[in-house]
């Protein structure tokens, strides 16, 4: 049989198996996901998507192997042939284990609020390393030497390195000691406040109200003070200063002010509506006599049309109550200065 015949039968082989690859992934997959399909748990889902993928590239790498043994080629090109097959195998195996690993590692995080690019990053890095070891090692490549050699070049790197580093290693202190989570709304000491939507290896990303986006240095949030409105819930106080006119009623004051803070209470999106407002004084201020009003709200964001729709309520009960909030003003007793006019 002559060459080009046997070339000619190798790439049929090839080309066969690849179309047998399609046919078999259509038909073992979609039973596999029909079963899945039948139990609540996702975990079986992420290991049939993620072996589902390289499925056709298993079976052309088979009809490559097949197609090698049948031509018969040369020895020494046969011996590269079968480690560029085997490497490809391996490399596409870390693959999968590190998307099934990501996969299981998002579905936990996401339970817990901490699902972060940070994560998946670190997996994917320490799996690719542990599959180019064994690579490496099949391959008759020694470790040891390489080793060596990444151990004192690393050195150098991290020195040279240091502000990356201390990014990396703060974005997961941040992320195990779970005190900035993805989603919860914080303010920095510096000013900045947001949602937060991601942390990566070098920053997190915060995105104000005004929805555009801001990049922290992961060791600078680390060292920040952080008002996470999230925690230990979202639920919050919301404060509001007031002051009334020296000859106002206090009891009156406080009554109508605590009755029209409990219906706007039960009638705006956003605020809790069991919690029972209250006002508390504190000042006698140059005119007015000072209180805080203590309302709920559900989340952070939501105390902004709580405070609105408030102020916008107690001023028209104070009109038609005859209650007064003054003008800050001065005014001089002549009586208590004993001045002579």
């Amino acid at each position: 049989m002559s060459d080009l015949i046997r070339s000619a039968i190798g790439i049929g082989i090839i080309v066969l198996f690849g179309f047998s690859g399609l046919y078999l992934r259509k038909k073992i997959f979609g039973l596999l996901h029909k079963i899945a399909s039948r139990t609540s748990w996702k975990g079986d889902d992420l290991v049939i998507s993620a072996l589902k993928s390289p499925f056709v590239l298993w079976c052309i790498l088979l009809g490559v192997y097949v197609a090698i043994v049948y031509v018969q080629i040369p020895s020494n090109i046969s011996i590269i042939a079968n480690k560029v097959l085997f490497s490809t195998l391996i490399i596409s195996i870390t693959a999968v284990i590190a998307k099934i690993c990501v996969s299981f590692s998002t579905l936990y995080a996401e339970k817990l609020g901490t699902n972060t690019d940070i994560v998946r990053s670190v997996i994917y890095a320490m799996v690719f390393a542990i599959g180019l070891m064994f690579l490496f090692n099949a391959l008759g490549i020694s470790i040891a030497p390489l080793l060596t050699t990444l151990g004192i070049g690393g050195l150098a790197v991290a020195l040279g390195l240091q502000d990356t580093l201390a990014n990396l290693f703060s974005g997961l202190y941040i992320t195990a000691a779970k005190q900035v989570r993805i989603g919860d709304y914080i303010k920095l000491d510096s000013g900045e406040e947001g949602y937060v939507v991601d942390i990566s290896w070098r920053t997190t990303k915060i995105k104000p109200l005004h929805n555009n986006l801001i990049l922290v240095p992961n060791f600078k949030l680390g060292e920040a003070i952080i008002t996470n409105y999230y925690l230990p819930e979202k639920e919050l106080a919301v404060k509001l200063e007031v002051g009334v006119h020296y000859d106002s009623d206090l009891e009156r004051v406080e009554k109508v002010t605590v009755e029209t803070a409990e219906e706007l209470m039960q009638k705006i999106n956003g605020a809790v509506a069991g919690f029972k407002p209250f006002i508390r004084y504190h000042t006698f201020d140059s005119s007015s006599i000072n209180f805080t009003v203590f309302l709920r709200a559900k989340e952070f964001v939501d105390h902004y049309l709580i405070t609105h729709e408030f102020i916008k309520e107690l001023h028209k009960r104070y009109a038609q109550e005859d209650i007064v909030i003054p003008y800050p003003i001065r005014a001089i007793n002549y009586s208590q200065e004993k001045v002579e006019v």
